[in-house]
């Protein structure tokens, strides 16, 4: 990738932060270590501490994958950053920045620009101000990009756009989701349109219902002071969650280019109502008396909660796309901290085979596309009992891709979607009518939850969650058979 005359920045802003040490770098390590960066491409880290590269180096190679890499290579690798120590709202430290860019680009014709801006929302507008004003190039490509929260509500969230849209160009702007950047969730495209067997069948007339679900076993870790500013409904459900519904709603667009993507994505999010308290159940979790360590304690017993917190760890919500396709077909998004297992997929439930001859015992089929862990697509389908018997039984159709792919390694999300900035690649990022329709759609719940500050419902460390959220998902149409488990095939 690239050439001799052309030189690229990757500049991290908030260098010295939680995100950069654990994700940021890391991911940038396994992009120089797989040759997978363009030619000359160099890192500067930008953040207000009076720290080196070397202390940079300390705080990441905990959380860099090493492997069989030598020290060399990794001497190497952090002998191409550098560091500058700046303020975030003085323009005479961007000037510093912009003449440490220059020295690093002296003599390439070509100067491509990429700011990753892994900063608290706070300081967005006089860091976005600052860069624009004093360290785009006008020798090549500048891209910026946005991490999540894109604000806390629409309000907000448009405040924040404007003052984007006002200094930069859409196709300037990454505002990057993560799970857009898993294997199965961009597999979601060519399973869909790359498949005749699915196309006829992905729709009201044959699917009952849709269940999204994110799970985590594990409670905010002493980090609930963060945590409790937004809850599970704008940490994941109004952004992961409703990325991969669009995606698994969205009509087939015309071209596989980013613009058309995007437009068939902001088509569904356009005729999803916004949703109402009736249509939503609430938790958090409480300690499970005969759990050990963190299962121990509640949320509420995190230090750094706020005394009689009500914000929900735990969300279920029932959505209705008003469209030709999916009218009638309940979208239930599910998602929740401190629960039995760790599991994000999305479940298609199709609806039950008319003039049944066999007394009952079918289930209704179902598609499951794994997210993670143990990336997967099975089909749950009835067949006959082997052998003698002529009984119905469950099975599966399976695809688990370690058993199927043995050493086929999948790049972590971030490496895709870093690599995509690179490329000018934006399918897999949010754009900003995109998101504007997705708070269009949580924003009265969420201020109505925060003005009445309704209490959730308390479920145990450990469990499913509410068992309202059951009641609620069963009373819009989905069955839960509990007779059959998938098991992660032998590899």
């Amino acid at each position: 990738m690239g050439d001799d005359q052309t030189s690229n920045i990757v500049i991290l802003l908030g260098a010295s932060g939680d995100l950069a040490k654990k994700k940021i770098y890391p991911t940038l390590w396994l992009l120089y270590k797989q040759n997978l960066f363009p030619k000359n491409t160099r890192i500067v880290g930008y953040a207000r501490s009076a720290i080196t590269v070397a202390d940079v180096r300390l705080k990441a190679e905990p959380f860099m994958k090493i492997g069989d890499a030598s020290k060399d290579q990794v001497d190497a690798f952090f002998a191409i950053n550098s560091y500058v120590k700046g303020s975030y709202d003085q323009k005479e430290s961007f000037v510093n920045l912009n003449a440490e860019l220059l020295k690093l680009e002296k003599g390439y014709k070509v100067t491509n620009r990429l700011f990753y801006l892994s900063l608290p929302p706070s300081v967005f507008a006089p860091v976005t101000t600052n860069i624009r004003g004093c360290c785009f190039t006008s020798e090549g490509w500048n891209r910026v990009v946005v991490e999540k929260p894109f604000g806390k509500d629409s309000e907000s969230s448009d405040t924040l756009s404007h003052h984007l849209s006002g200094l930069f160009k859409e196709e300037e702007i990454y505002r990057i989701d993560h799970y857009l950047g898993k294997e199965m969730v961009q597999n979601l495209l060519v399973l869909r349109f790359g498949n005749m067997l699915f196309s006829p069948l992905w729709n009201r007339n044959f699917i009952d219902n849709v269940v999204i679900t994110f799970k985590e076993p594990f409670g905010t870790k002493g980090r609930g002071g963060y945590f409790d500013e937004f809850g599970i409904i704008r940490d994941v459900m109004q952004n992961h969650l409703l990325q991969v519904l669009c995606l698994v709603a969205m009509a087939k667009p015309a071209n596989n280019t980013a613009e058309d993507i995007r437009n068939e994505k902001v088509k569904v999010l356009k005729c999803i109502q916004p949703i109402e308290l009736e249509n939503v159940v609430l938790g958090q979790y409480i300690g499970n008396p005969v759990g050990e360590g963190d299962a121990e304690k509640g949320y509420l017993e995190d230090p750094t909660v706020p005394e009689g917190s009500v914000t929900p760890t735990f969300a279920l919500g029932v959505f209705r796309i008003k469209n030709e396709r999916w009218d009638g077909v309940p979208f239930i998004i599910k998602c929740g901290k401190a629960l039995n297992e760790r599991k994000a997929e999305v479940r298609i439930q199709f609806k039950d085979v008319p003039g049944d001859i066999f007394e009952g015992k079918c289930q209704r089929n179902e598609m499951v596309i794994r997210l993670q862990p143990n990336e997967a697509m099975y089909a749950k389908v009835m067949m006959k009992q082997p052998g003698m018997s002529f009984e119905p039984m469950e099975s599966e159709l399976d695809l688990t891709y370690k058993a199927r792919y043995k050493g086929v390694q999948l790049p972590d999300a971030y490496e895709r979607l870093i690599l995509d900035v690179f490329a000018g690649q934006q399918i897999h990022f949010v754009r900003t009518d995109e998101l504007s329709e997705a708070w269009r759609i949580f924003t009265p719940l969420l201020h109505r939850i925060e003005k009445e500050k309704i209490k959730p419902i308390p479920y145990i460390y450990g469990s499913r969650g509410p068992k309202e959220a059951d009641e609620l998902a069963a009373k819009v149409g989905f069955k839960y058979s509990g007779t059959y488990k998938w098991e992660k095939p032998k590899q």
